[in-house]
């Protein structure tokens, strides 16, 4: 008689590979069930148990995950754009005009990335504030707040960096705008400016700087953010619903 599916999976579940990779196991009370969300990397970030009220629309509006949603797209949409797109002068102007009049479906794909960065920064900011309304900034929630303005600025730099990748007339002044405003910060503004174009002027090496901060740097360091910021909401006790404690 052949064997079930349910059978192959409670063999694999005693074999030592299975236990090598699932520690706590799965079982039927809630220490078993404690364990396996416990010792894996991925599960640890969400809470064993929840309130109610914090799964409703109205206590956070799913801003929060909306704002991750968004991430995650451009995430996706950024690493697809990269197969095309040569952070070089003038191969970047002329791979953006291959997205969107040769690439097949290049057009959706690099309004997809832009419009995702637009919802992503106002959703961060709504996000903010609807922390900052209710209250969910207070004790013992002041750190997982200082991590929300660090991610806000990092949403902010990356929808910033991402401006001069295109190398249009649009992104070329735009960036040299933002740049001579760098240049008036008091004592160390001309050498922020300097740090950040990679000489004095917006050229190549501008583009090459901006490309790697807007591809590598500033994504992984959102990422690692985002994973402390989902840690400390459950190591501070769960989402905050404005009703007393939110265990």
């Amino acid at each position: 008689m052949a064997k079930t599916l349910e059978g192959y999976i409670s063999e694999l579940q005693g074999t030592r590979v299975w236990r090598s990779v699932f520690r706590g196991g799965a079982g039927a009370n809630n220490l078993r069930r404690s364990l396996a969300v416990q010792q894996n990397v991925f599960l640890h970030l969400a809470s064993v148990k929840i309130s109610r009220r914090s799964l409703s629309f109205r206590a956070t509006w799913f801003l929060g995950t909306l704002s991750l949603g968004t991430f995650l797209i451009l995430a996706i949409t950024g690493i697809l754009l990269m197969l095309y797109y040569h952070p070089s002068v003038p191969q970047a102007y002329a791979d953006m005009k291959d997205l969107q009049f040769v690439v097949s479906a290049g057009v959706f794909l690099r309004n997809l990335h832009r419009w995702s960065a637009h919802a992503m920064v106002f959703l961060v900011f709504a996000h903010m504030f609807k922390v900052f309304y209710r209250g969910a900034y207070r004790s013992p929630r002041e750190f997982n707040w200082v991590i929300g303005v660090v991610l806000l600025i990092l949403t902010l730099l990356l929808s910033y960096t991402g401006y001069l990748l295109p190398w249009d007339q649009l992104a070329f002044w735009a960036i040299t705008v933002g740049a001579n405003l760098m240049s008036s910060v008091p004592v160390l503004g001309q050498k922020f400016r300097f740090l950040m174009l990679g000489g004095n002027t917006v050229n190549a090496n501008a583009l090459l700087r901006f490309y790697v901060l807007h591809c590598v740097i500033l994504p992984l360091t959102a990422a690692v953010f985002l994973a402390i910021h989902f840690w400390r909401i459950r190591k501070d006790g769960g989402l905050y619903t404005g009703q007393g404690d939110s265990k």
